[in-house]
């Protein structure tokens, strides 16, 4: 099975959609997921002598965002949906029946 690379004008067809000056941040890892600052778009060639684009991540401390958020995870399917167990009816002291 081929994979297929995003090309440049496939993400400016996909960014086109939204708001020029919302950020752009870069989900990474899908066994850790994190959340990314972008701070620069980079031209290289590859090994084939390929032209590509790299987006590459600041260098500062709070270039890493943190955890990324559990919905762009689930939509990514890097995680199942997690629903929250069944609430059980909590026990009260001093019912329980004694056991001898």
């Amino acid at each position: 099975m081929e994979h297929t690379e995003m090309t440049v004008g496939d993400l400016i067809n996909h960014l086109s959609v939204h708001d020029r000056s919302t950020p752009l941040r870069l989900a990474m890892n899908p066994f850790f997921p994190t959340a990314h600052r972008l701070e620069q778009v980079v031209q290289a060639v590859d090994e084939t002598g390929r032209p590509v684009v790299y987006l590459t991540e600041g260098r500062d401390a709070n270039t890493q965002l943190g955890h990324l958020p559990p919905e762009v995870a689930v939509a990514l399917t890097w995680q199942a949906p997690v629903q929250a167990p069944p609430r059980r009816p909590r026990r009260r002291a001093g019912l329980a029946a004694s056991v001898k």
